[in-house]
């Protein structure tokens, strides 16, 4: 039943609801300077509390999921990440149907992971995984389940479909760095992008979306605050609010990108025609480059340089926080998730030159 409490200079009310537990709970309707104002209001919060409760508390997770994702996360979101979210949704359409959120145990989420990792390698897994588990701690927050039946889930993965990309020793990034050297005309800007994947690790929209202004040449900074759009020619936000970030750069590079400057355009990778090279067109010459540096790579990609990256930096000795920070990712676990491949190596390197070492003790 909904009540008021007296406060300073008006009231507070009150709306009473049980939760799915059939625990009465409390949720405040707002201060108001009138008594009857805070009453009547806490009113009109229990009966929408109450019609919801009833609504949600059979409403299944496929229903759930979509409602989450459209109230917490669309707007936020570029659209590829849009489109990892709905991938996960349509996953979740298939092996569950109409089975109520309320109904759906430890065992159930176990089993549909593993008919998941069937056809997935175990970055999809972790991703679908990341999805539902989100979603479910909003379920908790809205007492429609009491447990997370996600919680402790085994990730597993098709070995086959785990294959992890290729990526350059540092004595093939150097050929590679050098036959980009050899591309560069201040005419053609798609080699000044590999280039610039090479020594920041940024995504290639990022680097599409790049404007002078982004480029700070006396501090040796490059800013990134938004992607390009391929399709619709348009800019788009970052993949995520951690994706908002200043890196900085060396010089070789600064002084390489301030060749496209005589092609007087607001984007820094927009050539004289007005044309910002795409994905297709960006791998067409990737492939090209490892020709000219005698590299033979399987499915090298522009993206694969963002691994390159990775490596050589995590070869380096550069702290994990530091890339991961670099990279833009929204912490380091996601970071450890997606290169684990790449720090598991570096450690098992690091394991035999331990062993070494010990030896001279």
């Amino acid at each position: 039943m909904s009540y008021v409490r007296k406060a300073k200079n008006g009231y507070y009310g009150y709306a009473s609801y049980k939760d799915s537990n059939g625990k009465r709970r409390y949720k405040s309707a707002g201060k108001f300077k009138l008594k009857r104002d805070a009453l009547a209001k806490a009113d009109e919060l229990e009966k929408q509390l109450q019609a919801g409760d009833a609504k949600l508390k059979d409403i299944s997770l496929v229903d759930y999921f979509k409602r989450w994702y459209e109230t917490y996360k669309r707007a936020n979101l570029s659209d590829n990440t849009r489109g990892t979210y709905e991938s996960s949704f349509i996953a979740i359409s298939k092996y569950f149907d109409d089975k109520k959120l309320a109904e759906i145990t430890r065992t159930d989420y176990q089993q549909f992971i593993n008919w998941y990792s069937l056809n997935h390698a175990l970055g999809s897994v972790k991703q679908v995984n990341r999805h539902i588990r989100a979603c479910v701690s909003y379920a908790i927050d809205d007492d429609i389940i009491v447990k997370d039946f996600t919680k402790r889930v085994q990730l597993v993965e098709n070995k086959q479909r785990g294959r992890h990309p290729e990526y350059l020793t540092t004595s093939e990034l150097i050929k590679f760095k050098d036959a980009v050297l050899n591309r560069l005309d201040g005419v053609s800007t798609a080699p000044y992008m590999v280039l610039t994947a090479i020594y920041t690790g940024m995504r290639k929209s990022e680097i599409q979306g790049l404007t002078w202004n982004d480029i700070d040449f006396l501090h040796g900074t490059i800013s990134i605050t938004k992607s390009w759009d391929d399709l619709r020619k348009k800019n788009n936000p970052t993949k995520n609010a951690s994706s908002v970030r200043t890196i900085p750069v060396n010089r070789a590079l600064l002084d390489a990108l301030a060749d496209l400057r005589a092609n007087h355009s607001v984007r820094v990778f927009q050539n004289v025609l007005g044309v910002i090279p795409n994905g297709r067109k960006l791998n067409r010459l990737i492939g090209s480059i490892l020709d000219d540096a005698g590299i033979s790579k399987k499915d090298f990609s522009f993206h694969s340089l963002r691994h390159v990256h990775v490596a050589y930096l995590i070869g380096q000795g550069v702290d994990i926080y530091a890339i991961s920070k670099r990279l833009g990712h929204s912490n380091v676990t996601t970071t450890l998730d997606i290169y684990s491949y790449l720090v598991d190596e570096y450690k098992a390197k690091n394991d035999n030159l331990i062993i070494e070492k010990l030896k001279a003790l």
